[in-house]
Formats: structure tokens, C-alpha cells, sequence
């Protein structure tokens, strides 16, 4: 393939940046005071920062608040997926970094917990899941996701590329990647199936049992809920099978109007 995010990373910085810079919401720069042609905030900072390795296929951009800053406002990570011959999202975080945070991310011993897979802080998870997030959120999001497709899809036009591809990290992601516009590549059956199960009757439904925070009866209506259950573990005991990613596309332009939950709420 004659493209790649390397040969991208080595352009020359007048050149490179503002092809990465399409990647940032611009309403990022106003709500946080941010200059668009500096990337400084109003104490004269640079909060935009970004890593482009020479030979290596990714690239990150970050916009904090204030240098030194434990969490930042946005970051996300592309690369090149040679076999969907894409763009793929590697992982996008935003965050208000206003808001309380939920020290989910760590143990009591401040261990990394690696998104639960390690080590959980249920304590800090309770927490979260009662003040309304989701699994893996350290503190509650800005609603700029629908707005950040729109910068994604002009970054991959910008790159002569037709395609955005991803992994669902969580129940919730997948759910939302559907909203703006994502199907499956796989995982379509799965993300059907769970739906099925959490109906009156169904063996994820009849998991929701109390045994844990969170596995209780009413957590099958909402998105939160069931993305609580199933990183709780739900779907091993219901299926002898875990959570496995769902990996899904979008085409730049098309809304494949997928809605594998329907009348949800969230």
C-alpha cells in the first residue's frame, strides 16, 4: 500500500499539522479558550501536543486544560488498518475535566486496573455508576462524539481514504458508534443476541439478580445498565462466553442506521 501513517508522520511540521489538526472538535477551542493558531490557552500554555513517530504507524493528538494536567480535555489515537485499508480509530477519550472524577482507573493501592482486566475499584465503580456513567469513565464526557465523527470523516477524505474502522471497547461504545452512523464487521450477532437476552425471560435478563451492584433488575432498560452487567461479567455466566469487541466501519458520507437496541434509553 503506497499510503501509510509513517510516511505521514514525516512530512514537514507546516505540512503535517493541520492535516492532524482536523482531528480536533473546534468547539474545543472556545469553550476552553484555546487559540486556534497558537494551540496556547489563555495563561499562554501550548495544551495541544501531539506524537507522530517517524516509522510508526499511528498517531496521537491530545488538548489539555493546563500543562501537567492529570486528565486531558480530548485525545485520540489513528493508524492505518491494511486489511480494511482504513482508518482506524485506536481509542478517543473526552473528557470535562470540570467535573468530579471517578478514580476508576486505578486500584485501592493506585494500581492500574487496564480498563478492569487486571484489577477493578469497585468502590469508585459504584460511584461512577450511580452518578450516571458508563464502564471506563474516569469523568463524565462534553457530548462532542457526533461532532468529532464529523472531524474523523474529514481527516480520512483529507487522506484519500474512504473508510473508518474501530473496535467497541465497551457495550455502551458499540451502541453509540451505531448512533453516528457504524455497523459491524463482526460482532453484529452478538450485540442482536445480548438484546434478545435481556428481555423478560432471556438469561441475561434472569442474571440481573442483585448478587452484585451491578446485576440489578432494571439495569436490562438502559444502555448504562446493561453496559454495567455484561463488564461485570454477565454474559461468562450466562453464556460460558465473555465480552468480545466488536469490530465495526463506517463508510465517510453514509449512516448505515444500525440499532441493535431499540427504543433505548441511555
Amino acid at each position: 500500500m503506497a499510503f501509510s501513517i509513517a510516511k505521514l508522520n514525516r512530512l514537514p511540521k507546516e505540512q503535517r499539522d493541520p492535516i492532524y489538526r482536523q482531528l480536533l472538535p473546534p468547539s474545543i477551542f472556545e469553550r476552553f479558550r484555546i487559540d486556534p493558531r497558537t494551540l496556547t490557552n489563555e495563561h499562554g500554555e501550548p495544551v495541544v501536543q501531539g506524537v507522530f513517530p517517524p516509522d510508526e504507524n499511528f498517531a496521537c493528538v491530545e488538548v489539555s486544560h493546563r500543562l501537567g494536567d492529570r486528565d486531558c480535555i480530548f485525545a485520540c489515537q489513528v493508524s492505518l488498518d491494511p486489511f480494511m485499508h482504513s482508518v482506524s480509530l485506536d481509542f478517543v477519550v473526552i473528557n470535562d475535566i470540570f467535573a468530579e472524577r471517578y478514580n476508576v482507573d486505578v486500584d485501592e493501592l493506585g494500581r492500574d486496573t487496564l480498563f478492569g482486566t487486571r484489577c477493578r475499584n469497585i468502590y469508585e465503580e459504584i460511584r461512577a455508576m450511580e452518578d450516571g456513567l458508563a464502564p471506563g469513565m474516569v469523568r463524565p464526557g462534553l457530548r462532542l462524539l457526533r461532532e468529532f465523527v464529523g472531524c474523523l470523516e474529514r481527516f480520512t477524505a483529507s487522506i484519500g481514504l474512504k473508510t473508518i474502522t474501530l473496535g467497541a471497547l465497551y457495550y455502551h461504545n458499540a451502541i453509540l458508534w451505531e448512533r453516528y452512523g457504524f455497523t459491524y464487521f463482526r460482532g453484529l450477532k452478538l450485540m442482536q443476541r445480548i438484546h434478545r437476552e435481556f428481555q423478560p425471560g432471556g438469561a441475561l435478563y434472569e442474571r440481573l439478580d442483585g448478587s452484585t451492584p451491578f446485576r440489578r433488575r432494571g439495569m436490562e432498560g438502559t444502555v448504562r445498565g446493561r453496559s454495567w452487567a455484561i463488564y461485570d461479567g454477565v454474559l461468562l455466566d450466562a453464556f460460558g462466553e465473555d465480552w468480545d469487541p466488536p469490530k465495526m466501519y463506517k463508510m465517510i458520507g453514509r449512516d448505515y442506521r444500525v440499532n441493535t437496541f431499540p427504543d433505548q434509553v441511555y
